[in-house]
């Protein structure tokens, strides 16, 4: 059973909502410039960054755009390849193609509804 690994927030001004998540909160941001992200730490995190309380996930903030207006939740799946095959057979679409990230891969779909969800795998 794939799982709900982390959530996205898109913004439009990025100094402003990293004042309102980090201020109301207390989430540690961490600016990822090469991607144009920023990491949410909403949870206690160990060394690689991944959360190590049990139940929790951490997310991101990044520019809104076409492909992401709202915020969504990112499911882990074992290959990107194949859930993207999966999902255009059940009548959803790619609306990111897959893209590299430091520890695998990610790509945006939208599900048969029209709800745009993350999905990504740790290839690496």
């Amino acid at each position: 059973m794939d799982k709900v690994v982390h959530f996205e927030i898109p913004y439009d001004n990025k100094d402003r909502a990293s004042k309102f998540y980090s201020g109301i909160f207390g989430w540690k941001l961490i600016d990822i410039p090469e991607m144009e992200y920023t990491l949410v730490h909403a949870a206690e995190t160990d060394g690689n960054n991944m959360v190590s309380e049990k139940g929790a996930i951490n997310g991101g903030l990044f520019l809104r755009d076409e492909t992401a207006s709202k915020p969504m939740v990112v499911i882990g799946v074992r290959s990107i390849d194949e859930t993207i095959k999966k999902v255009i057979a059940a009548g959803g679409k790619v609306v990111a193609p897959k893209q590299p990230i430091p520890n695998g891969s990610y790509a945006r779909i939208a599900d048969c509804e029209g709800n745009i969800i993350g999905i990504a795998d740790e290839s690496k």
